[in-house]
């Protein structure tokens, strides 16, 4: 006899959670759980057979069997929908309250709401994200600042909201779901974030004159896209949509996609709005999937990984002329940068880098680029407007010049390999304070006068195995092993400046998990969730 398709909440409950864990929104997040649970496993698979492969020897290519997509000059995606026209700042930072007015009201023209990198996922963190989202839909968001004033969203046009949900490797330990045959395991992440937010807001969007739409983070292969394509789909029957409502840019942040921009476009072409060159995290792909393959392949300091060295040039190239072929928007990379008034040759400088590195990208054809502060939006849309004016995009701009061998995509061979004592202790000190305020549930910081985010740790947890498994020696004459780093990890933990409640201890432990053990785990989040973030009980479980 078999069991009842269900989703049973083992999380607890808090103030306005019944708003969104709905019995209507469970089932719908169950059905989509009966519909594509097994596909996603099958698609985590594949990863860790392609990440095997990649060890071994086989470096990667352009697909030979998907070449007809690519040389059929004939399609095109569906492109921007209604309120994404003009993309040419947008604003991506964590759903906390403050943060989300704060975006809301910068002046950019789109919103990434981001429930993966910049959110800590406690479950209140999630389901209060939910409800962030939730009322900003309904313009009804506000929070109460330090001074005891009540902050709400400006009067007229806000930024378009882009959702962008967890990764296919994250689950929600919070929510489990129980199939047919009575098997239980923990929900998808992905497909938690995503119905949740498209059940109780899709149709308020296409009131408003815009719609649900989703940046889709972590895509390793063209597969993974259509099984997006497979979820847009179903979920715009199952909720009487109008067929491609739902448009997704896709966050191309690994090394394998980009070998399969076009294919991935092709995928999503009934719901396709773009690309984005998501370039923290693809800097941390490509080390986190050559860094067996030999000294060849050690990186530099993580600050002298810039957009000029000849891979990352390549990369963006080839994303713009793919998305422009194809009628899709080139979305480019972050700007994480704080201002501080107490310190203005910094900030001037720091200002004139991210001028620069705008100019760059909107010369380079893309139609849009993100920042992480409301106090860059001005600065990033001034080099924009010089270009595009009154145009909101430049997706006519094609770059038939542009042709990207598979040998320039993985070209590190040519990067100076300079790493110095300081850039050591930066990557320690980023990965123990940003995993310190991660495990206290924030998931975006300021540190070193940049907002980061999970990517900004994985990189520097991912250089520092790197480094000590090749045994590299500093500018300054060190060589670096794990009882050096581990000397200095413990003397940041010492150093650090304490306080009730912080998780220093806790953090250190982490980083010797993920950078210093001979096992690489393949993304950080994935043990400290599961080990730290977790607070369930049988006891709690409610079937829904």
């Amino acid at each position: 006899m078999t069991t009842q398709t269900r989703i049973e909440i083992r999380g607890a409950d808090a103030a306005r959670f019944d708003e969104i864990l709905t019995p209507d929104a469970l089932t719908f997040v169950t059905r989509l759980h009966d519909a594509f649970a097994h596909r996603r496993q099958e698609r985590l698979h594949a990863r860790m057979e392609r990440r095997l492969a990649v060890e071994n020897g086989r470096d990667l290519r352009f697909l030979a069997a998907t070449a007809p997509i690519r040389a059929d000059d004939t399609w095109r995606v569906a492109g921007a929908g209604p309120g994404l026209e003009d993309r040419r700042v947008e604003i991506t930072g964590p759903v906390d309250r403050e943060s989300a007015v704060r975006a809301l009201n910068s002046g950019a023209k789109a919103w990434g709401a981001d429930l993966e990198d910049a959110t800590s996922p406690t479950w209140s963190n999630i389901v209060d994200g939910q409800l962030t989202l939730f009322d900003a839909v309904r313009r009804q968001l506000e929070f109460v600042d330090e001074d005891g004033l009540v902050q709400r969203l400006r009067t007229g046009e806000l930024p378009t909201i882009v959702m962008r949900p967890r990764g296919w490797h994250l689950v929600e330990k919070h929510l489990r779901f129980v199939d047919r045959t009575g098997q239980r395991q923990a929900a998808s992440a992905s497909l938690v974030d995503f119905g949740l937010y498209l059940f109780h807001n899709a149709q308020k969007l296409i009131d408003s004159g815009k719609g649900p739409y989703f940046y889709l983070p972590k895509i390793e292969d063209h597969l993974e896209a259509r099984l997006w394509d497979d979820i847009f789909t179903f979920s715009e029957n199952a909720l009487g949509l109008h067929p491609g409502t739902i448009r997704a840019t896709v966050l191309i942040e690994t090394i394998s996609a980009a070998f399969e921009m076009e294919e991935i476009l092709y995928e999503l072409r009934d719901h396709c709005a773009g690309l984005n060159a998501g370039r923290w995290d693809y800097i941390f792909s490509f080390i986190k999937s050559y860094r067996d393959r030999g000294p060849q392949f050690v990186f530099p300091d993580r600050d002298h990984i810039t957009m000029e060295v000849p891979f990352m040039r390549s990369y963006t190239e080839l994303l713009v002329a793919t998305c422009h072929k194809r009628g899709a928007y080139a979305i480019g990379g972050m700007s994480t940068f704080v201002p501080d008034a107490s310190k203005p040759e910094l900030t001037e400088a720091a200002l004139a880098r991210v001028s620069e590195d705008k100019r760059r990208e909107v010369q380079d054809g893309f139609d849009g680029t993100w920042v992480a502060n409301p106090a860059l939006v001005l600065t990033a849309r001034a080099e924009f407007d010089e270009v595009l004016g009154t145009h909101p995009n430049q997706i006519d701009r094609l770059r038939p010049e542009v042709e990207v061998k598979a040998e320039q995509l993985l070209d590190v061979r040519s990067l100076d390999k300079l790493v110095t004592d300081a850039g050591v202790s930066s990557n320690i000190s980023v990965a123990l304070r940003y995993i310190e305020s991660w495990l206290r549930g924030i998931g975006a910081v300021e540190l070193e006068n940049i907002v980061a985010d999970a990517s900004a740790a994985e990189i520097s947890r991912a250089q520092l195995w790197q480094w000590i498994h090749y045994s590299v020696v500093t500018a300054e004459g060190t060589r670096i092993t794990t009882e050096s780093v581990l000397a200095e990890l413990d003397e940041q933990v010492r150093s650090a400046e304490r306080f009730d409640g912080d998780q220093f201890d806790t953090a250190a432990d982490l980083v010797r998990l993920v950078a210093l053990e001979e096992e690489f785990p393949t993304y950080l989040t994935i043990p400290a969730y599961a080990h730290y973030l977790v607070d369930i009980s049988d006891e709690l479980a409610i079937a829904a």
